[in-house]
């Protein structure tokens, strides 16, 4: 079973057998589609021999999905899909979700092995990856090295990703350090995080996409909302497991 998880900046691939991960992959978005797909009468075709997926069941998920159906291939909302993937890593039923994507952010309250809330921020980027990437490479430090970084943070009013840029700036012309303008962008990234968590309170914030490599925001969740925060095995592949988690059961249903 093969599951795609056609994100906004990257797209994932896993492919499951026997209850073990074989095959996973990610690539990022622009280059995926130009090399790999194609729209034919109105349907998305992947290059399945160049992508190693010949013969394989594939269920898909992501912003991708809604570009066109997927030819040869079976689709899933998003939400469940990250659910899915969540519930095969951990063996977990009742948890809250927070998936930290390229563009978005998602908040999943998952009871019961199902998703019974959500929340989004999908409206801006700067509650996303992407907001982290931006601000890495305009202080010059590494994502993995800035996620590592929370005390003294440098307070940072602006709630636009854009404005956040000229923000830092201005920082960096007061004098403020790297290590404390990367802990107020952390702790930015939380902020705005914040609201959603607090709604859909939890015992446990399981984290899954990039965003659940950044140590900080960790930090910050249990430091100020008194829960634990832990990171998925495979957070960056979740949905694409999980749409492979998704199959499988089909498939077994089917057959009974």
């Amino acid at each position: 079973m093969t599951g795609i998880d056609l994100g906004s900046r990257t797209v994932k691939i896993v492919a499951v057998q026997d209850g073990a991960i074989i095959r996973q992959a990610v690539y990022d978005t622009i280059s995926f589609y130009r090399n790999y797909a194609k729209i034919v009468q109105g349907q998305l075709v992947l290059e399945r021999t160049g992508l190693g997926l010949d013969g394989n069941d594939i269920i898909a998920t992501g912003y991708g999905k809604i570009t066109a159906p997927l030819a040869g291939g079976r689709l899933l909302p998003e939400i469940q899909a990250h659910v899915w993937g969540a519930k095969y890593q951990t063996g977990e039923s009742d948890f809250i979700l927070l998936d930290i994507g390229g563009q978005d952010s998602k908040v999943i309250c998952v009871r019961q092995g199902r998703a019974v809330d959500f929340l989004t921020n999908d409206r801006c980027a700067a509650g996303s990856g992407r907001y982290l990437e931006n601000m890495a490479q305009i202080i010059g430090m590494d994502l993995d090295v800035l996620g590592d970084h929370y005390l003294e943070p440098v307070a940072l009013a602006s709630t636009c990703a854009i404005f956040s840029e000229t923000e830092i700036i201005s920082r960096i012309v007061e004098g403020c350090s790297d290590k404390s303008l990367a802990a107020g962008i952390n702790h930015a990234l939380y902020m705005r995080l914040a609201p959603m968590l607090k709604k859909l309170a939890g015992p446990k914030v399981l984290l899954a996409g990039g965003g659940a490599a950044n140590r900080a925001l960790r930090y910050f969740i249990e430091k100020d909302l008194h829960i634990e925060a832990v990171p998925l095995p495979f957070a960056q592949i979740n949905g694409a497991l999980g749409c492979c988690a998704w199959g499988i059961e089909q498939m077994y249903k089917e057959r009974v």
